[in-house]
């Protein structure tokens, strides 16, 4: 039987099952938000235990007749276990809650102080009083965003994509001068190098890089010190700043505070502009999947190209075959990351007067897109990318069957009397050679001398 303490909050007793740390506004919420199975993102719970502890610092520097040594002591040690992963199931709660986060905020709050007067071995944190001291759930549910946001981002997703644009490198470097058909509008074009092509996916996944770079700046200012609108009631003066720096120091990343906290509780437009930015990396990595798995068709009846490793089986009913599963993987990605582009756009549309209350979905899905990227990156790199591999008979009869090599003739007999050459070369299913010979444009020597493919991908 199922054992229960009661614990007590402004509105009255709550039963609280007895193994856990959490409190009254925990358990109120966890009863009356039963919606859906996604829980409040780890990172968000990580954030939030970086921030209370900068917090306390902060506090027993500029308070420190309220936030004595033992208190600090205290909330540190709970919120340092919290970091180390040593209380994973004291964070219940759904996304689905209010949209403030006020209740993640408080099972936080509950959570450190339960287990800090257990350190501390007596009754010395109140949750509201000591853990929440100089704080809203409004300012420190958006800066718990911003925190988690720029640790995810880096310490996750930032080495997947570079691990991924080194791995390009390679390929690029491996397969220099091999020549093969270029193609445009899904149709042949003029040739080009395999280590060109492999160039243009590394590049675009550096441009992205640079531009989720370069979003993470806006990221870095913090809610922190505007408590419940903006006024910065209740905060001693100088606590934004002093709190910011104490998450920079814990952090290893560079946080400011918000030089205008109306704005920091009301908006998320840094969120929408960095999200922009994991949605332009989806939207490459979409199109370097698509390329890999286009030219890995086949294998005998489409273009095969390349080769791809063959992971496991491909159907349930035709032996032998093999899919391009990773490239399915990534597009999948990429198709939800452009899905949660929109939740965090239309979520942040709606910061009305002094708060935007969609906090909650904002951090699952730009979170959910952190994750799902350095995870597929990672895969797709290992499972796929790693074990690419050049069909270069294939690619050179490619080539040598393409028309538009015909563009190497423009110089010498013009673009008009070149299309005529394509023309009757595709009617008559012969080569280039013998189409422009039999025009009468070029003799047999004065094409061998003007036709030379290799020099058309420079």
């Amino acid at each position: 039987m199922e054992s229960y303490r009661i614990e007590h909050d402004s509105m009255g007793e709550v039963k609280v099952p007895s193994e856990h740390l959490w409190g009254a506004q925990t358990q109120r919420s966890f009863e009356n938000f039963k919606i859906g199975i996604e829980k409040m993102p780890t990172a968000i719970i990580r954030a939030f235990a970086i921030l209370k502890k900068a917090c306390a610092e902060a506090n027993h520097e500029l308070l420190p007749e309220k936030m004595t040594d033992e208190k600090l002591t205290a909330i540190s040690s709970a919120c340092d276990e919290i970091l180390q992963g040593k209380l994973p199931g004291e964070f219940p709660l759904a996304v689905w809650q209010t949209g403030s986060g006020t209740q993640s905020n408080m099972n936080v709050n509950e959570v450190v102080a339960n287990r800090g007067n257990q350190i501390a071995g007596k009754k010395l944190l109140h949750p509201n009083d000591d853990v929440n001291m100089s704080q809203s759930s409004n300012d420190t549910f958006p800066a718990a965003i911003h925190i988690a946001a720029i640790c995810e981002t880096k310490g996750l997703l930032l080495p997947s994509l570079n691990a991924l644009i080194g791995e390009l490198e390679r390929l690029e470097k491996e397969n220099e001068g091999i020549l093969k058909c270029g193609r445009t509008h899904l149709q042949d074009a003029v040739p080009i190098r395999f280590s060109q092509e492999i160039s243009g996916w590394r590049a675009l996944l550096e441009r992205s890089k640079e531009q989720i770079i370069s979003s993470l700046t806006s990221l870095s200012n913090l809610s922190l010190g505007g408590t419940a609108v903006g006024t910065g009631l209740n905060a001693p003066k100088g606590f934004d700043k002093l709190v910011a720096e104490k998450i920079s120091t814990a952090t290893g990343h560079a946080f400011n505070t918000d030089p205008n906290k109306f704005h920091s509780l009301s908006s998320q437009d840094e969120a929408v502009f960095a999200h922009g930015a994991l949605k332009a990396l989806a939207a490459d990595l979409m199109k370097i999947a698509n390329d890999i798995r286009w030219l890995a068709s086949g294998p005998r009846t489409g273009l095969g190209e390349i080769t791809i490793p063959a992971n496991e089986p491909g159907s349930s009913i035709m032996p032998g075959k093999v899919n391009p599963t990773q490239c399915e993987a990534v597009t999948m990605v990429a198709v939800q990351v452009m899905g949660n582009d929109a939740a965090v756009g239309f979520a942040a549309s709606q910061g009305n007067f002094q708060l935007n209350v969609f906090l909650p979905v904002i951090a699952y899905n730009y979170l959910q897109s952190v994750r799902l990227l350095g995870d597929v990156m990672d895969s797709f790199r290992r499972n796929c990318v790693c074990g690419i591999m050049p069909n270069v008979s294939k690619m050179t009869e490619n080539v040598n069957k393409s028309l538009m090599l015909a563009a190497a003739l423009n110089p010498s007999i013009g673009y008009e009397n070149a299309a005529k050459t394509v023309k009757l070369a595709f009617e008559r299913d012969i080569t280039l050679k013998e189409a422009a010979v039999s025009l009468g444009f070029l003799s047999e020597e004065e094409f061998d001398r003007v036709f030379k493919p290799e020099e058309m991908t420079c």
